[in-house]
């Protein structure tokens, strides 16, 4: 996807387009690493040092800065979410809701099959939504809590969560990925699902085999049993509990399937909660207001379950609208300017061979993750990008928009200044790169995908089948 030059100016050279990256992530790596800063100031200094070179190359200023700005403005949607997303976390615990999820949860959910439960339960609901957000930010909270509860560390509980959540999603034909990357590549949506299930059943296949033997490390020990029992007697005692509080997660669930938009969709979960808070809990409206912004917090006295539910509300996500504006000011200039392209036309040229284009449409993707800091850009970018050279080597479309999905998708939410790990990281209570080693399908798919590239298994000529139109074109 190429950007057009202002008259005045000239493309990047490779090593200012490098200047430029390094500068955000070597500033990022030392500040986090050595110092243990927040990632904001010296992602800061990335922008800067990227309109620098901007500048250097000829671009105005107004350029420049329409860069940041229609960065930040692609990033609106999922800012807003977030916000409503804290907001109903904290309605959801005051209603009783995820007290509720977690209640039932700790009395069916053994340990010894919890974290195999969790993918199989967060694929299914991202299966049925199209949305690995909403299923994180609903069942993935409760099962957190669950998995908090029965004392496995939340590193681990939150990879499971989201292996299940971004399975669901690449797989669903709702999902706005999965529509999104074959009509990029000029494939249909139903030829790259098919296409997908080889490399994502390896991968979700050997993501199951970890979870079932990290599972079977747990054990319901006596000392387990006596803390899972007083949290239940805890939440019985503070909060009404009753399945009736499903229905809030039902209707968000609804509406998801339904497809209905995630901002209205997800506010009418609050809604419901409010609702729920005000006839079931005894809530009155001063405190489902603070909660919605403030976030719910507990003193119960019993420190499992205070942590478990002190969280949620508006305000907790702003840190991470912040991060987010930042990320999206560097990858607005860095797309406007032209400097990522200079970087991807670069791996491009060394792509001679099926096996190592595949490898390079991967790395371009994940690159595009760290740089545009958001899924959707990264999916655009690199199909784009990639899909002249697919074709002029004879290889059909659905290998293209694969090797996209199982790469730009799944990796945006291992980013911690993307779009998709800030909001996990925020959503589920989890740093990014504490959950990062145990979301085995998240990194495990682009490995799969490059090995099934070099190996040439599975990659369809164009004369393999009748020539497929995108579903771009079919719906013109």
């Amino acid at each position: 996807m190429k950007t057009d030059i202002p008259e005045g100016a000239r493309a990047p050279l490779l090593w200012e387009a490098i200047l430029s990256l390094l500068s955000l992530v070597l500033g990022i790596s030392i500040s986090i690493v050595i110092y243990g800063l927040d990632p904001q100031i010296p992602m800061l200094l990335g922008v800067i040092v990227a309109c620098i070179v901007a500048l250097r190359c000829g671009f105005q200023w107004k350029d420049i800065q329409a860069g940041m700005v229609n960065g930040i403005y692609n990033a609106l949607p999922a800012m807003i979410i977030l916000m409503i997303v804290g907001s109903l976390i904290g309605v959801w615990i005051l209603a009783g809701v995820v007290p509720t999820l977690i209640y039932y949860g700790l009395q069916v959910l053994a340990p010894e099959i919890f974290l195999p439960a969790c993918v199989i339960i967060c694929a299914v609901t991202s299966l049925a939504t199209g949305t690995s957000w909403g299923t994180t930010g609903t069942i993935g909270v409760a099962l957190m809590g669950v998995g908090g509860g029965l004392g496995f560390p939340l590193p681990l509980v939150a990879g499971a969560v989201l292996s299940g959540a971004y399975f669901g999603d690449k797989m669903s034909p709702l999902s706005d990925t999965t529509n999104l990357a074959p009509a990029m590549a000029g494939t249909d949506l139903f030829t790259h699902i098919k296409h997908m299930s080889y490399t994502t059943g390896v991968s979700i296949s050997i993501t199951m085999i970890i979870e079932i033997v990290l599972g079977l490390q747990y054990s319901a020990s006596n000392s387990n049993i006596e803390r899972i029992d007083t949290i239940l007697t805890t939440l019985d005692s503070t909060f009404f509990i009753n399945p009736v509080l499903f229905l809030p997660l039902l209707i968000v669930l609804g509406v998801s399937y339904k497809k209905m938009p995630a901002i209205p969709g997800i506010a009418l979960g609050v809604i419901a909660g409010a609702i729920c808070a005000a006839s079931l809990q005894g809530a009155d409206y001063n405190a489902i207001a603070s909660v919605a912004f403030g976030g719910y917090t507990s003193e119960t006295g019993v420190s499992d379950v205070d942590s478990l539910l002190s969280r949620g509300g508006m305000d907790s996500m702003m840190y991470t609208i912040s991060l987010i504006i930042v990320a999206m000011m560097f990858g607005g200039v860095m797309e406007r300017t032209n400097q990522l392209r200079v970087i991807a036309d670069k791996i491009l040229s060394a792509a001679k061979s099926t096996g190592s284009l595949v490898v390079s449409t991967v790395l371009t993707a994940i690159g595009a993750n760290l740089i545009l800091c958001d899924q959707y850009m990264a999916i655009v970018m690199t199909a784009r990008s990639y899909s002249e050279a697919y074709r002029e080597r004879g290889l059909a479309p659905e290998n293209l928009s694969r090797a996209v999905e199982d790469s730009a998708t799944v990796t945006a939410n291992l980013v911690p200044w993307n779009s998709g790990g800030a909001y996990q990281a925020a959503t589920l209570g989890v740093a990014t790169l504490a959950y990062l080693p145990f979301n085995f399908f998240c990194w495990i798919s682009p490995i799969v995908t490059i090995i099934f590239g070099v190996m040439g298994w599975t990659i369809w000529k164009i004369d393999d089948e009748e020539p497929r139109e995108s579903s771009v074109e079919r719906d013109l």
